[in-house]
């Protein structure tokens, strides 16, 4: 339906999960295997759908992660499960995703810009990137950047590019110090308890077949290339594009007793995502028209039009109000705290900031 569209509408309403991180200060011996004390009590997320959600089948392999955290670092595991591991790439920074792989993404103020991104394969190679916004809004990747202080290890229950029925599962080990994720944080600091990053997980993985007692990406027989990876993620984004972060889950920094049910997305992610849904129908404007428009009743007509998902057809009675240029707008509505307004931007940034 908006194909043609530079920026399409998800297919998903806006439920993200949300997550309890429970504070853990028990010891921990990195080696990726969950299989320890230090995990016992923490939960498991629910297992990943596809990235494009329920209108895709039911991934063929199971995939669960856990998190944690102290004073000084966030803890992320991850347990991906199947007979199908293997891993080709040892470069630091190598494309890792042309292997199966694990990738971890992290906003840790919510504005969807300036976020990380991590991928490690099953021989724990990395690779680790800053995002100065999503590709779609013209972001451009960091591959300089480094998580210095970062730990990552693998642990395999089974044989590494062997074949066999004795291969069950892959799991990682990620740790990743606060000193490294606070520039792009609120106030420029590690989280205090009851605040919340945005997180998303993923597993990329490619149908393969045996040949020669080996694993070999299973081909197009029209193109002759590799059929496309399945990407199967924590928060479906309703397209096949992780770079979503406005519908990534909620990490809530929790006491070690807390659940994830004690925990809510706050209003004004709510009316975050109202605004969210204008921006996307005025990007279609724009590609329709080649300006923006300070109309709210058009808007409203083409969201109605554009959105594949029917609860995002519509968007809640709050006073908005649009500024345009030639190239650019803004859109706000009230925050939630008095005197407090939310701002979407032309490139996707979203803010609050005092009125006034």
């Amino acid at each position: 339906m908006n194909s043609h569209y530079r920026i399409s509408v998800p297919a998903v309403d806006f439920h993200p999960p949300v997550y309890a991180c429970r504070f853990n200060d028990k010891p921990f011996q990195l080696d990726g295997n969950l299989d320890k004390d230090f995990w016992r009590a923490i939960p498991f997320t629910d297992a990943f759908p596809d990235i494009e959600g329920s209108i895709r089948p039911v991934p063929r392999f199971r995939t669960r992660a856990k998190l944690a955290w102290d004073r000084e670092n966030l803890y992320i595991g991850a347990l991906l499960e199947g007979d199908e591991i293997w891993a080709t790439l040892t470069e630091h920074d190598s494309v890792i995703f042309n292997d199966n792989d694990f990738e971890i993404f992290i906003d840790p103020d919510s504005d969807t810009q300036a976020y990380y991104e991590f991928e490690m394969n099953a021989l724990n190679t990395t690779w680790d990137l800053l995002l100065t916004k999503a590709y779609r809004d013209m972001g451009k990747p960091v591959n300089g950047f480094e998580f210095h202080g970062m730990r990552t290890a693998v642990h395999i229950d089974g044989n590494l590019n062997k074949p066999g029925s004795y291969n069950h599962s892959w799991s990682v080990e990620v740790v990743i110090p606060f000193a490294a994720l606070q520039e792009c944080a609120a106030e420029n600091r590690p989280p205090k308890p009851g605040e919340y990053y945005r997180v998303n997980f993923s597993r990329v993985q490619w149908k393969v077949d045996i040949q020669n007692g080996a694993y070999q990406k299973r081909l197009d027989r029209e193109t002759g290339r590799p059929l496309p990876e399945d990407n199967w993620v924590w928060a479906p984004t309703g397209v096949i594009n992780i770079h979503y972060p406005e519908l990534w889950a909620f990490v809530f920094f929790a006491e070690s007793g807390q659940q994830s049910a004690d925990f809510s997305i706050p209003e004004n992610e709510l009316r975050k995502w109202e605004l969210r849904k204008l921006y996307y129908a005025q990007q279609a404007y724009f590609d329709e028209n080649g300006c923006y428009t300070d109309s709210m009743e058009v808007l409203k007509e083409l969201l109605s039009r554009i959105s594949p998902c029917e609860a995002n057809k519509t968007v809640r009675d709050l006073p908005y109000q649009i500024a345009t240029t030639m190239h650019t707008f803004e859109i706000t509505c009230p925050g939630e705290e008095e005197n407090s307004r939310i701002a979407i931007f032309s490139d996707g940034k979203v803010t609050v900031f005092p009125e006034g």
